[in-house]
């Protein structure tokens, strides 16, 4: 979506740890070449009961999408973005995926986020205005402060 770019450093992964992201790239190809409507209809599908992906696992995911293949590791944002997402879910996480665009000079772009931090883009956060969102269910205040009430309450057999 955006002009090129230099491929960046790539981890590498050993052959058992690359089945997974592999599916992932293979799943977005096929994905990407879906109208945005379906694409997010799906990836809203995708995201249920899946909990918010932490910056790590986000940036991890996306490290290994860009590990096994040359095309998310350079100008492809689109299925770089949807294949990390899909890795993360796969895991039992969804980052924020998102599209969008900037007017001067004009480009589109997508990537992901966790916790509201751009993972590993050159691109500052705001240089592109959103356009296409899908965030983790679990993002609304509600949500938060019942796992906050869950997590931080002493089990029953650590009372005294």
């Amino acid at each position: 979506m955006t002009g090129p770019r230099v491929v960046p450093d790539r981890i590498t992964l050993p052959p058992h740890r690359r089945v997974l992201p592999l599916l992932a790239v293979a799943a977005a190809t096929v994905l990407t070449r879906l109208p945005p409507k379906h694409l997010c209809s799906i990836l809203e599908h995708l995201r249920r009961n899946a909990r918010p992906a932490t910056v790590d696992q986000a940036a991890a995911a996306r490290r290994a999408v860009v590990a096994v293949s040359l095309r998310c590791a350079g100008e492809g944002c689109l299925p770089r973005s949807v294949a990390a997402a899909l890795l993360c879910r796969l895991h039992g996480t969804w980052p924020t995926w998102r599209t969008g665009v900037r007017t001067h000079p004009f480009a589109a772009h997508a990537w992901i986020e966790a916790h509201g931090q751009v993972i590993d883009e050159i691109h500052p956060a705001g240089t592109f205005t959103p356009m296409l969102t899908v965030a983790p269910e679990r993002s609304s205040t509600k949500d938060r402060s019942v796992n906050s009430l869950t997590h931080n309450t002493v089990p029953p057999w650590g009372r005294t």
